[in-house]
C-alpha cells in the first residue's frame, strides 16, 4: 500500500493583497516586508519547536522555513516526507491525543504579524 504524502505546514504571506502593486513599491519597502515575513516565520518556527511533542527530538529539530516569491511568502513546518507523522501529533490519532504545536504557534503570531510588518515598513520610511 502506497503511503500518502502528508505535509504539515502553515503558510505566512506578506503581501497577498498588494501583489498587483508590488512592482510599484520602492525596494526599501519590499525589503522591509521581507524582513517582517522572516521575523514572523522564525517566531512561528521557534514557538513550534518549543511546543512539539518530543521523543527523540526529530520533529523539534526539523521544523523548517521555506521561502518563496522572493522572500515575501514562507511556509513553516515539516517539509520532508520522512516527517509525515507530524500530522498525527498535530491532529491526534485514536491511539494518542493531539498535541498541536504548529497551529497554536501560528495563532499566537497572527496577532503580532500586522504589527511586525507595519513596524518594518515604518523603519524603512524613516
Amino acid at each position: 500500500m502506497a503511503r500518502r504524502r502528508v505535509r504539515t505546514t502553515v503558510r505566512i504571506t506578506g503581501v497577498d493583497r498588494l501583489r498587483g502593486r508590488l512592482e510599484d513599491l520602492p525596494e526599501e519597502i519590499r525589503e522591509a516586508l521581507k524582513k517582517g515575513v522572516q521575523e514572523s516565520s522564525e517566531a512561528v518556527r521557534d514557538d513550534t519547536k518549543g511546543g512539539v511533542r518530543v521523543g527523540e527530538g526529530t520533529l523539534r529539530d526539523n521544523v523548517g522555513i521555506d521561502y518563496q516569491q522572493d522572500g515575501l511568502v514562507s511556509t513553516v513546518g515539516w517539509h520532508d516526507d520522512e516527517h509525515y507523522y507530524a500530522a498525527f501529533h498535530e491532529r491526534g490519532t485514536r491511539r494518542f491525543p493531539a498535541q498541536p504545536a504548529l497551529g497554536p504557534a501560528l495563532e499566537r503570531e497572527r496577532s503580532l504579524y500586522a504589527a511586525r510588518l507595519t513596524a518594518e515598513v515604518r523603519k524603512a520610511l524613516r
